[in-house]
């Protein structure tokens, strides 16, 4: 039996197609927040694998973190109706991993170490997007346009699931550095974001998505703390 304390589910959509793959990145992310998070139990679950919500949030409610790029119709309408079909009546909704502030931070500065490393002459911001809601897109042209700013280079956001397409900008910046905007290794970036990136000949580096930086699982373990004591989880 766990012992007790305060409780975290971190969720993620999953891979319909095959699930077990992202089941299994989720939960290895959800052991390296659960580090910075002595005293909790942390678990994971994606939407694609089926009943994994529901064993996720079995026992006293806690704090459910989105691994979520934007607040759209996922986190604002699919998940809660989710988890409410789950059993998760209690459980305490977070903001999604790409909202965050300090995500953001990150973000820029993935960007800046990179450029360090390996100049370039403008960056492309690979995101998701939504043919649902804006959010998502909004969420993405928001992050480039402060990296344009911050980092005085040409930044464009393009988007997997609505215009601009991915191809469509990076044929236009060859050469720029590929941020991925995303907060796993799911199928569109192992396999939608290179078939686009080699489809418009684009020659400049790729990098990690953003949720998988080193980084991240302290910045989420912090989200998950806060909610946590500000609702008295």
């Amino acid at each position: 039996m766990e012992d007790a304390g305060p409780a975290a589910v971190i969720v993620a959509h999953g891979q319909p197609s095959d699930p077990v793959p992202a089941a299994a990145e989720i939960a290895a992310l959800a052991a390296a927040v659960a580090r910075h998070l002595p005293g909790w139990r942390v678990r994971a679950a994606t939407l694609a694998e089926p009943g994994a919500l529901a064993r996720a949030v079995q026992g006293a409610p806690g704090v459910v973190y989105p691994l979520f790029m934007a607040g759209g119709w996922f986190t604002r309408t699919n998940l809660p109706r989710q988890l409410a079909a789950a059993g998760g009546e209690g459980w305490r909704l977070a903001e999604p991993f790409g909202t965050d502030p300090a995500v953001r931070d990150l973000t820029v500065a993935i960007a800046r170490e990179a450029l360090a490393v390996a100049r370039a002459p403008a960056i492309l911001l690979a995101a998701h997007g939504s043919f649902r809601s804006s959010a998502p897109s909004d969420v993405a042209h928001a992050m480039a346009e402060r990296l344009e700013q911050e980092l005085g280079l040409p930044c464009k956001a393009a988007f997997i699931d609505q215009e601009p397409r991915i191809a469509e900008v990076a044929r236009r910046m060859p050469e720029a550095l590929c941020l991925p905007f995303f907060a796993a290794r799911g199928g569109h970036v192992v396999s939608d974001l290179p078939q686009a990136l080699a489809e418009a000949r684009f020659c400049g580096p790729v990098l990690e998505p953003v949720g998988l930086d080193p980084r991240a699982p302290a910045l989420i373990a912090r989200a998950i703390a806060a909610l946590g004591t500000a609702t008295g989880g």
